[in-house]
């Protein structure tokens, strides 16, 4: 699929129905255009079935609520919803997005409870999110933007106003030759990347940032779950960034990212190592299984 993402052919699920590509438009004063009060969910199809679709959809859910709306849609709705669409433009293997939010309504303001929640499905045929870095390992700068502490923003939901910092992020990043940034939290530990979580191996165990204050992502979990089946040492804490010289490897994992080895960040280097090579290749027999 090439061209503008307003202006291609296919099929998205709006409101409870398919429409065409084009069609699938908001009003400008829609409240989550103006105040983020919108949610979403990442998910990729493969071989005609969503990984994790389940999940994904009582996440997105539950990020709604932690908003404070209600999707009016249930899990099993939201699945038919995916599949709905995934058939109408004949895709087996797809990224998913579904998105929810406050439409137009007669509240213009800051307060909005008495506008519609809207639910679309959308999806496109994507491939590896870092492009050939997937296979010799991603390069991120340091970002000057930290996430947030929890008292100031719900940072167990995915939405989309949480994602501003990560754009400028990304765009700084990019801007520097690098596929992406990696972020810092309030605090000052290591948090993750500007749409990923991050890894990293030393002396054959396994370190990962604790995520208190940023999204425990579903194909973090998954990992975590791979390494422990192995055996593998996992330290689930608190990281500084100093700690980062003395880690051998490194490693993405998101939705979109899946297992994307990273080389560099900032002045550290990491060797595409064997446990991540493994754990990647490992990922991509799973979620075709």
């Amino acid at each position: 699929m090439v061209g503008a993402y307003d202006d291609r052919d296919g099929k998205i699920w709006m409101d409870g129905k398919l429409v065409e590509w084009r069609d699938a438009q908001v009003h400008i004063l829609t409240h989550g255009l103006h105040y983020a009060s919108s949610v979403f969910e990442g998910e990729r199809c493969y071989g005609g079935k969503i990984f994790k679709g389940v999940e994904h959809s009582k996440r997105l859910k539950r990020s709604a609520n932690l908003l404070d709306f209600e999707i009016p849609y249930t899990v099993e709705e939201i699945e038919a919803a995916k599949y709905a669409m995934l058939e109408a433009n004949g895709w087996t293997d797809a990224y998913v997005r579904a998105i929810a939010w406050r439409g137009a309504g007669p509240d213009m303001g800051v307060s909005a409870s008495r506008n519609p929640v809207r639910l679309a499905v959308a999806g496109w045929e994507w491939g590896n999110y870092y492009g050939d870095a997937k296979m010799k390992g991603a390069k991120l700068a340091l970002s000057k933007w930290k996430r947030p502490s929890p008292e100031t923003i719900p940072s167990e939901a995915k939405a989309a106003g949480l994602y501003m910092i990560c754009t400028m992020s990304k765009h700084e990043a990019e801007a520097k030759g690098c596929s992406d940034a990696m972020m810092l939290d309030y605090r000052g530990y290591v948090a993750e990347a500007t749409g990923a979580n991050v890894f990293f191996v030393k002396d054959g165990e396994v370190h990962t940032p604790l995520p208190d204050c940023f999204l425990n992502g579903l194909t973090r979990q998954t990992v975590v779950g791979m390494l422990k089946e192995r055996g593998i040492t996992v330290h689930e804490r608190h990281i500084m960034p100093e700690e980062l010289e003395g880690f051998e490897q490194c490693w993405l994992t998101g939705t979109a990212a899946e297992v994307t080895p990273v080389g560099q960040i900032g002045d550290f280097t990491f060797e595409v190592g064997a446990l991540t090579r493994d754990i990647a290749e490992s990922y991509e027999a799973l979620v075709r299984s």
